[in-house]
């Protein structure tokens, strides 16, 4: 992956996001501006009918307190208007709020979808209208009839308005049927019976009808926006059940083209390494004229030219072998004893002669009796070769690499190559990181690879419980960071106890204890590996 691929497939991920955000508010601003237009009060006809609900289960919940009220008004006005006008009174407005009650239980036993709210909101209204016209006639009586009849009836009128600004809140046009005609009729009465106190009474019963109104209103946008938080919340479930069904679509299709993608692998290795080694076996025959000179000097560098790609071709299969078998999770570990400096110095001989042809400098910085590891030996000396390659590969003529081996701050030890070479952009390190990820100088570099070398050496590492770092600073160099952790070190191994009898026990002389072997040592590391 070029540097230009990378930042391509950066830049494109932010877009489909935006896409994506910019298609749901679209699809949110289409679906409320045609719920608006077939709602006939501005909002969506879910919310209007929920909000009815509302209203008749707050109904039918407040039918109780407003029994009472009128049980006691009743009981209270007939000290002045007589037993049986209150009687009257008392059971029309009982009337009134029965067939309330029973609209409400009408309303709430229909079926969501075939209700006909336009119907039923004014058959609301219409109700408590009536309701409201049903107080005014208990609230009408002489002022003069009774002393504090005009303090008790701006009580009434306060208690009535208050307890349908509660139950009604949810449908406010039912609110100032219900409480303007009480309000009304108070005001008015007060003010024809005269007087500074009749009249500041009766500003007070308008002040008072507007408060509560205010308040109903402002409980109506409470419920309505409680709706709209409810529904999108609703929404935004929606769309995680479908991202997740589209992810897990997805990650069914990317574990189905993982497993075609192994098996094409483990298919085409034999395929390719077949023709491959005729290929390598006969151009090194024709390089090294084992049956005589070519009668054309050429052919022998076209001999050579096919071996040398023969055998980068070949190294490359192996490098996206050994990647696709460790993304698979099949990358097993064959643990052993391993000397990581004995490992290092091996990898320096081997590389040593390429360097010194490129005029570069190899220094070796090993601690003295460092201890062996439990480790993969081809695994690492795989690591050490692949950092030492790129070492040399970016390193220009004449420049130095530092080939160091020694211990970690916790007890484990560390493999560390640094050179002198270009280095790496601080945003280039991820992409160099990912597989077939390469930087600009590897693009500009002569001897371009697959871009596996580092990805490879991370995974490898990471099998091994280790950490990988990547320092690096332009025009001064690039150091790569490998360690190992202290587990894996032989001097971490607690020694086995030895069981000590005691007294009450007798040791037959009969029993010997052998010399722990290398199986047995191998289960120690492996239970010190999981304790880990």
């Amino acid at each position: 992956m070029t540097r230009a691929s990378a930042e391509l497939k950066k830049s494109v991920a932010p877009a489909d996001r935006s896409q994506a955000d910019r298609r749901r508010l679209a699809a949110q601003r289409v679906r409320e501006a045609r719920d608006r237009l077939t709602s006939t009060t501005g909002t969506r006809p879910a919310f209007d009918a929920e909000l009815l609900r509302q209203y008749a289960q707050n109904r039918l919940s407040g039918s109780l307190v407003i029994l009472m009220l009128v049980a006691s008004i009743g009981s209270l006005s007939s000290l002045w208007s007589g037993l049986i006008e209150a009687g009257i009174w008392v059971g029309a407005v009982l009337v009134v709020h029965t067939v309330i009650v029973i609209a409400c239980r009408k309303f709430l036993a229909e079926p969501p979808h075939s209700v006909d709210l336009q119907k039923w909101r004014l058959r609301f209204v219409f109700l408590d209208l009536l309701f409201g016209l049903a107080w005014i006639f208990q609230l009408v009586q002489p002022v003069d009839s009774y002393e504090g009849a005009a303090t008790f009836n701006l009580f009434v009128m306060l208690l009535v308005v208050a307890v349908a600004s509660m139950v009604a809140s949810s449908l406010p046009m039912a609110v100032l049927a219900a409480t303007t005609p009480v309000t009304i009729a108070v005001a008015l009465k007060l003010v024809l019976a005269g007087g500074v106190q009749h009249w500041i009474l009766a500003g007070m019963a308008i002040a008072t009808q507007c408060y509560f109104v205010l308040l109903s209103y402002r409980m109506y946008t409470s419920n309505l926006a409680t709706l709209e938080a409810r529904a999108e919340k609703d929404a935004l479930f929606g769309e995680l059940e479908q991202a997740k069904a589209k992810s897990d679509e997805a990650r069914r299709r990317a574990e189905a083209a993982n497993i075609a993608k192994s098996r094409f692998l483990a298919q085409m290795s034999h395929e390719l390494r077949t023709p491959l080694n005729a290929i390598l076996g006969f151009s090194e025959v024709m390089k090294n004229e084992i049956f005589g000179p070519h009668s054309v000097p050429t052919y022998k560098d076209y001999s050579n030219d096919i071996h040398n790609s023969g055998v980068h071709l070949l190294g490359l299969i192996n490098e996206i072998l050994d990647l696709s078998r460790i993304e698979a999770g099949r990358y097993e570990l064959n643990e052993e004893v391993v000397g990581l400096a004995q490992t290092a110095e091996e990898c320096h001989h081997l590389l040593k002669l390429r360097a010194s042809n490129r005029g570069i400098t190899i220094h070796e910085c090993f601690e003295p009796d460092m201890p062996k590891l439990w480790a993969d030996e081809r695994a690492v000396r795989q690591v050490c070769l692949n950092l030492l390659s790129n070492a040399i590969k970016f390193t220009p003529q004449g420049g130095e690499i530092w080939l160091k081996v020694g211990w970690t701050s916790s007890g484990g030890q560390y493999l560390s190559v640094r050179d002198t070479g270009p280095g790496i952009p601080d945003e280039e390190i991820p992409v160099v990181l990912d597989s077939f990820g390469q930087g600009t100088n590897a693009i500009k570099s002569a001897e371009q690879g697959a871009g596996l070398g580092l990805p490879i050496v991370k995974s490898i590492i990471d099998l091994h419980g280790g950490s990988f770092t990547l320092k690096s600073k332009l025009r001064e160099g690039t150091e790569v960071i490998v360690t190992f952790p202290p587990e894996r070190v032989m001097s971490a191994l607690e020694p086995i106890p030895e069981t000590i009898p005691t007294q009450a026990e007798e040791t037959p002389p009969s029993v010997s204890y052998p010399e722990p072997t290398e199986p047995s040592l191998r289960e120690r590391l492996r239970r010190l590996k999981k304790r880990a």
